[in-house]
Formats: structure tokens, C-alpha cells, sequence
């Protein structure tokens, strides 16, 4: 058992924990949850021992093992993949090079082999026999290849190097296992191994993620930090969303209570100050007024935005067709072959799969940001369509404020329509002067999803458009994409964003295009789908992945 005792941490003079307590037990898996920066992965931090605590004590059951995911992609560089992942199980680690130390040993004598024989047992008894087995295993359910199994570190992209860290802090069954956004870098399936496997694992998880299915998946506890406290809650997000609203809407009615007995005190002490015989009773008003106005109730410290599309005109009976597009990549790999399709009014179609640059190139080309080799598409007379793609940076290289840059886009170009937009989208005060070249990841998202929503369109394609948004962003865009009445064209790794939105899956492969009219769940189950995905993929060296 992991025990926080009166913690509370301090950076400059701002408090960002106060008098935190709370346990965490064996056998359950806690999801930390809190605006952006409200101190998740400080809390980890703590934890872990990676950041000292200014008061209070954290102490564990004494013999147990603590295991944290790695965020230094380059620690390992000089390692292979597969040493790397056993240094997740240091005793186990360091016993094996024991070993080896001991048997390379020159002069090797009848004591060396006694003790390598007793150190032998030791390696047998933590599981050392079996490891090479579970690190293959475990690196395979995470989507990477066989093929780099034994390849150094420094040999793979960043992709692949999360996998590796994660099946590193996964290795050994430790008796405490800490994630900081474990499902960054992932593929579908990749998740899926992962909630299947947290799942079984009988320790204690502590996790830190913006994926909502993969928090209402794994977690048996929700922990929300906010205020600079930690609150518990038992269940899943889910369960603590429905219960932060009907605790929101208890606070609201409390304040609403508070400030009609305030308006009634005042206007009484207005009343009757001056009157002799009431003069007590406006005292004694006064000063419980006064103590009221000293009492605050917070609600929440998380901030929504308002994400909305209203489509300028409703769209007609043709959206878009394409047929037969090619395209290729900068170094000539085929991204699109003889690609067709027809999109229809009324569809939310999700793109899946693990051809990411065919999906962007379709994108790109329906969006008349690139040109295909050959073929040809077209858009239906009535429709408008409203591109948020991958990588945005370039809107952003320029000296413009954020109020210049969205004027661009507005219909309206009057000062305080824009920035009373901004403040929709939690940009609020001088915000609107910040240049948009120093914006946040989660920034830039927010001001492209401000110019999507300008745009009065009635197709919405966005490319990965969850990336860099905290939970409350994904939240409101999940509701405005599923309230939008018009055709939206996605991709995204998060899967309660596809299930939610999404009646069309469409998955791009090597060997051909996979177009369902179905939610993203069923189509994880179909069997049909299965069998179609074995045959596209058979014979590419690649496991079948979303």
C-alpha cells in the first residue's frame, strides 16, 4: 500500500498541493484526472521520489517495487530493445550480469560455481528463465515487430521507442505501476493489448491519460486534483463525470441559495441601519454578511470551451466523389492506389488503420492543399468544406496576436466579437495579444478549431484532431462534432471519440480499402471485417493494427 500523509508541495509562492491524503491499494487501478495544470504528472513525480515534497510523508509497504514509464526517449540509445526492457526489473537485471560477470571470470574457481549456482536459483526463482519469452510477447501485443526485437534503441523512431518503455515499466510484475500517458504513441489495437493486460494485472495502477475509453476501461478508482486537493471517487470516468456534474449543479444551487440570503441581508441593512430600534439587528446582519462574504465555494477549476459548428446552408444530395486518386510521398512510396469513394449527407466518417499518411494525403488532396498524380474528385454544388489537418504549424509562423490571426477568418471584424469568441474557446483577457508563434500544442488547436467554426461550413474534415487537447477540449469537441448536422470526415487514435461520433468506418490498407456503414465498436467485432483485414495484410510482415 502506497499512504500520502498531509503532502503539499509549493512552486514560488503558488500552492499546487495542500494537505493531500489518500491510499492507494493493490488491486485496484486509479486514473489521475485534473484541468492542465493542476499537477498530474507532478503528483507522479512525487510518487515516484522523482520530485521531493515540501511537507507531509509518503511511505509504502516495505519490499514492494515501484515501476514508472520513462518520458527520456534517449536514455536508452546505447542499449538494445531487449536489454532495455529487462532494466524495467532491476534485482532481475543486475543478477543476470552478475552471472555473467562470474562465469567470465578468468580464474574461475569452486567457489565461483557455488555462488553462480546459488545466484542461478535466485534468477530461476524471480522468473529470469522465462523473461526472454514475456519481453517478446509483451513487445509484439504493442505493435512492434519481431524484426526489431534485438535492434539498438537508438535504431528506432519515437513511435516505437514508447512501446519499448512501456513494456520496460510493464516487465516483472512490479507491485506498483505508475503511467504517465501510456497511450501516447499507441495504435487501437496496441491499447486495446494494454487495457487487456492492466486488466489481469493484480498490483496496484496509477495512471495519468487523456483517453476517456481507456480510462473507463482500466480504472476502478478516479482521483480529480483539484483546487490543490485530491478527491476519490470510486468507479471509472464516467462514473466521476456524472458525479462532478450532480456535485457542480448541488454547488451552483448552494451559491445561488448564498447570494439570495446576501442580496436579502444587504437590503435589509440598507433598510434599517439608521433606524434605532432595528440598528442591532442591522449589526447583527452586517456581520453575517460579512462572514458570507468571506466564504467562497468553489465549483470546479476546469474550463470548457465552447465548440459549436452551425453550417452557413444546409447541404444538398451530393457531397463529394473521388475516384481513382494516386498519390505518393516525397520519396516515392505509393500512399494511395486507384483510390475511390463516395461520401453521402449524414455521414461521420472515421479513416482507421495504419496507412496514417494515406489517410492525410486524402485529406490533403480533398482539402486542395495537395495535388493527386492522377485522378480526379469532386464536391457537391451546395457544400462547404473546412480542412483541420495534422501538422498546422505553418498558419502559425508569422507575428500576428491571436485576435489578428482569428480576424482573418471572421465574418465579423469587430474587435470584441473576436476576442468574445476567443473567450468561448478559454482565451480570455490579454490572451488576445499573445503572439500565435508561442502558442501551446492544445493552443494552436483550440485557434484552428476557432477558424473551422468561422468558417460556416457544412463538411468538417480534421486529421487527428484530439492531439494535444486535455480531456475538458476533447469533452466539447466530441459534443460539437456530434451535434454538427453536416458531414464530418475524422481520423483519431481515440477510441471513445470514433465509437461516439462515427456511423461509416472506412479503413485504408496496403491492399485495398475496408468501407463499412457501422460504429466503430461493431466493426471491431465483425467478423467479416476480420477476415478482410487478415487477407489485405497477409504477407506484409505487420501485425494487423488500427
Amino acid at each position: 500500500m502506497i499512504t500520502v500523509t498531509d503532502v503539499s508541495l509549493k512552486f514560488s509562492e503558488k500552492p499546487l498541493f495542500k494537505d493531500v491524503n489518500i491510499k492507494f491499494m493493490k488491486g485496484n487501478c486509479y486514473g489521475i484526472i485534473g484541468a492542465n495544470g493542476a499537477g498530474k504528472s507532478t503528483f507522479l513525480k512525487i510518487l515516484s521520489g522523482e520530485i521531493e515534497h515540501d511537507t507531509g510523508t509518503i511511505t509504502i509497504t516495505p519490499g514492494e517495487r515501484m515501476s514508472v514509464l520513462s518520458q527520456d526517449h534517449f536514455k536508452y540509445d546505447g542499449y538494445s530493445v531487449k536489454e532495455t526492457v529487462k532494466m524495467g526489473y532491476p534485482k532481475l537485471y543486475q543478477l543476470e550480469k552478475d552471472i555473467d560477470a562470474i562465469y567470465a571470470k578468468e580464474d574461475f574457481s569452486d567457489e565461483d560455481g557455488m555462488k553462480a549456482a546459488d545466484m542461478q536459483a535466485e534468477f530461476g526463482e524471480l522468473g529470469g528463465y522465462e523473461a526472454e519469452n514475456q519481453i517478446e510477447q509483451m513487445l509484439s501485443g504493442l505493435g512492434l515487430e519481431e524484426e526489431f526485437h534485438d535492434r539498438m534503441m537508438s535504431e528506432l523512431d519515437e513511435s516505437q521507442k514508447v512501446r519499448v518503455l512501456l513494456a520496460q515499466a510493464l516487465f516483472g510484475n512490479p507491485d506498483y505501476l505508475i503511467l504517465d500517458e501510456p497511450t501516447n504513441g499507441l495504435d487501437l489495437e496496441s491499447i486495446i493489448w494494454l487495457e487487456e493486460f492492466l486488466l489481469e494485472f493484480e498490483n496496484c495502477v496509477i495512471v495519468v491519460s487523456h483517453d476517456r475509453h481507456f480510462l473507463n476501461a482500466v480504472c476502478t478508482f478516479t482521483c480529480d486534483i483539484d483546487y490543490g486537493k485530491i478527491t476519490q471517487f470510486t468507479g471509472n470516468y464516467d462514473f466521476w463525470y456524472q458525479m462532478s456534474q450532480i456535485l457542480q449543479k448541488q454547488a451552483k444551487d448552494q451559491q445561488k441559495k448564498r447570494e439570495d440570503k446576501m442580496a436579502d441581508l444587504k437590503q435589509f441593512i440598507q433598510r434599517f441601519a439608521s433606524n434605532v430600534s432595528k440598528s442591532g439587528q442591522a449589526s447583527s446582519r452586517k456581520k453575517m454578511l460579512e462572514k458570507m462574504e468571506l466564504e467562497d465555494i468553489p465549483v470546479t477549476s476546469r474550463k470548457f470551451p465552447y465548440v459549436g459548428f452551425q453550417p452557413e446552408r444546409e447541404i444538398g444530395n451530393f457531397v463529394l466523389t473521388a475516384e481513382k486518386l494516386n498519390s505518393k510521398d516525397d520519396d516515392g512510396n505509393v500512399l494511395l492506389n486507384d483510390f475511390s469513394i463516395t461520401i453521402h449527407p449524414g455521414e461521420k466518417v472515421a479513416f482507421v488503420g495504419m496507412e496514417h499518411n494515406s489517410i492525410t494525403s486524402f485529406f490533403d488532396i480533398v482539402s486542395e492543399t495537395k495535388k493527386p498524380e492522377s485522378g480526379t474528385y469532386s464536391w457537391g454544388q451546395t457544400t462547404s468544406h473546412s480542412y483541420m489537418g495534422r501538422d498546422n504549424s505553418a498558419y502559425f509562423n508569422n507575428e500576428l496576436t491571436i485576435t489578428d490571426w482569428l480576424k482573418q477568418y471572421s465574418p465579423d471584424q469587430d474587435d470584441a466579437y473576436v476576442r468574445g469568441f476567443l473567450g468561448r474557446m478559454l482565451f480570455s483577457g490579454d490572451d488576445g495579444l499573445k503572439k500565435v508563434k508561442v502558442l501551446s500544442g492544445g493552443e494552436k488547436v483550440r485557434c484552428m478549431l476557432s477558424k473551422m467554426m468561422l468558417s460556416g461550413a457544412n463538411v468538417l474534415i480534421l486529421d487527428d484532431p484530439t492531439n494535444h487537447l486535455d480531456l475538458e477540449s476533447i469533452e466539447s469537441l466530441n459534443e460539437g462534432l456530434v451535434k454538427f448536422p453536416g458531414v464530418v470526415m475524422f481520423s483519431s487514435h481515440d477510441h471513445e471519440f470514433i465509437s461516439t461520433i462515427a456511423n461509416r468506418i472506412i479503413e485504408i490498407t496496403p491492399k485495398g480499402i475496408i468501407d463499412r456503414m457501422m460504429n466503430f465498436d461493431d466493426y471491431l467485432k465483425d467478423d467479416q471485417v476480420k477476415q478482410l483485414r487478415k487477407e489485405y495484410y497477409a504477407g506484409l510482415n505487420k501485425k494487423i493494427r488500427i
